[in-house]
């Protein structure tokens, strides 16, 4: 099922243009991608777009909550549509393959803190490190 991007934009009170719809579509069909790759992708259909279009697009995107940021350490930022179902990622030291995994108990926040220090946690990033199968053989 396709996301209805014009209206999530609009429900952000953002401006519904081609380079950003691009963008997402992009995003979606991809997943985890870098700017330059979306720079890239999106230039392929719509004709042209910068660097900093791109990075202005994505900063926007996610400080919305319509894109996630992914930044794996080591690797560049990558980007993936944000469903709001707090899912985690596991990624291969050598070849820097990346998989989603779900949430590691099933519930917001996935995992409670030990010590809180009086913050009132709603979310959890983890990240799985390892071999993937192909990197061990």
């Amino acid at each position: 099922m396709a996301i209805d991007f014009v209206s999530r934009l609009h429900d952000a009170g953002l401006r519904v243009t081609e380079q950003r719809l691009a963008a997402l579509a992009e995003v979606e069909k991809h997943g985890h991608i870098s700017a330059e790759d979306l720079r890239q992708r999106v230039a392929d259909k719509t004709g042209s777009i910068s660097t900093q279009a791109i990075y202005d697009i994505v900063h926007t995107l996610t400080s919305v909550g319509i894109l996630r940021e992914i930044k794996p350490n080591g690797s560049v930022a990558l980007y993936e549509v944000e469903t709001g179902d707090n899912h985690h990622h596991l990624v291969c030291r050598s070849c820097q393959r990346l998989e989603v995994v779900p949430c590691a108990v099933g519930y917001v926040p996935c995992l409670q803190a030990h010590i809180d220090h009086g913050f009132d946690i709603d979310e959890a990033e983890v990240i799985y490190w390892g071999l993937c199968p192909s990197c061990r053989s």
